[in-house]
């Protein structure tokens, strides 16, 4: 425990059975839970972990709130609603079997999907895990031991101490990273980071592809986790759910850490556009829910202004991008006015809305 808080540590392992065991073994002593979810590997990663388990014992007994009864009154049927929800939602994550004996007095968690489900869906379940057993606070390390674990504190203490909904470590602020992370690795997550800023709302963050990770209780009942993306844009897709639900967020720094004996298992071009895509669905799903339905905000109107201007305007820019390449032809006064006029219109649209869209989410970086 810190700060009397409990502490889960999820573990999504694909293929780590080199490195699961130094993982296991440095970490810190008040960790509560340590949640390991494989993703159906092809390595005997379960097999060492099941031998790790050997005085595994927690003196913190935990057990599910799945299981228990509200008594129904005039007041509390909202609860029960909630409660309900939270048993159905098991049918939407990926079918698992826990392979502890007794889960709820062992510290280590083996918890073995059935079916190959991607890094967000492992990282998921550990959550729903965290969520049904009330941890205070859920952190997420890779099993392959680039998160170093005497970080592990400086991320959980903003979450158990203030209260903070989600904090999330930041690589490219340490004065070694563009020495120790890959460059084509650095100048993508800088790219994705600036993309992901717009579409997140959370203007103040960067290495958005940071997993090293600590999330609140009331972060996880707050937020669809069995609706988190599936695969390599986990990260960016939890802060657009997280933005949309009002939670609050503050970096770390923490160091890049690469040579540990990981073998990497991203592919930056097989990623690269489907993450691009989830990016743009992200950005109008947050638009609408957040400025739209919850509550309607002037910036909603504005981001739509520019975006219908510019589709208007490739019209003209077509057709003097024409005019200029043809020989003899003359570019029309009145489209070039057009479209002078348009693109300023346009500009100031989209530089307010995103003005607004900084000053309405200040509030939530901390």
């Amino acid at each position: 425990m810190l700060n009397n808080k409990t502490i889960g540590v999820v573990i999504p392992c694909y293929n780590e059975a080199t490195q699961i065991t130094m993982v296991l073994d440095s970490m810190p002593d008040f960790v509560d839970r340590i949640i390991i979810v494989d993703d159906v590997s092809k390595d005997q990663t379960v097999e060492v972990v099941i031998k790790y388990l050997k005085n595994n014992t927690s003196a913190l007994k935990l057990t599910s709130n799945l299981q228990k009864e509200i008594v129904p009154t005039i007041y509390n049927r909202a609860d029960i609603e909630v409660h309900q929800k939270n048993i159905e939602e098991l049918k939407r994550f990926p079918p698992i079997e826990i392979l502890n004996k007794n889960p709820e007095e062992e510290k280590i968690i083996v918890i073995k999907h059935l079916k190959n489900g991607g890094v967000g869906a492992a990282v998921a379940t550990g959550y729903k895990w965290c969520k049904d057993h009330d941890i205070d606070c859920a952190v997420v390390m890779n099993g392959d031991g680039q998160m170093d674990p005497n970080e592990l504190e400086s991320i959980c203490n903003p979450v158990v101490k203030e209260e903070i909904d989600y904090v999330k470590g930041n690589r490219l602020i340490h004065k070694s990273a563009w020495v120790i992370i890959p460059r084509v690795r650095f100048l993508g997550n800088s790219v994705l980071s600036i993309l992901t800023k717009v579409v997140s709302g959370y203007w103040g963050i960067s290495d958005t592809q940071s997993g090293y990770t600590a999330m609140s209780n009331h972060a996880l009942n707050s937020i669809p986790l069995y609706n988190i993306y599936k695969r390599y844009g986990m990260p960016n897709d939890v802060l657009v759910k997280l933005n949309i639900a009002f939670c609050t967020i503050r970096e770390v720094k923490i160091k890049p850490v690469y040579g540990v004996g990981e073998q990497s298992k991203l592919n930056v071009i097989k990623v690269s556009f489907p993450i691009l895509f989830l990016l743009i669905r992200c950005f109008f799903k947050r638009l609408h829910t957040k400025y739209l339905i919850r509550s309607f905000h002037p910036l909603f109107l504005l981001y739509w202004i520019s975006f219908i201007i510019g589709i208007i305007n490739m019209y003209f820019l077509y057709h003097l991008l024409v005019n200029f390449f043809i020989p003899d032809s003359k570019t029309p006064t009145d489209y070039l006015i057009i479209f002078i006029f348009l693109t300023i219109s346009g500009f100031q649209s989209l530089l307010f809305a995103m003005w607004m869209d900084i000053q309405d989410n200040e509030r939530l970086s901390q």
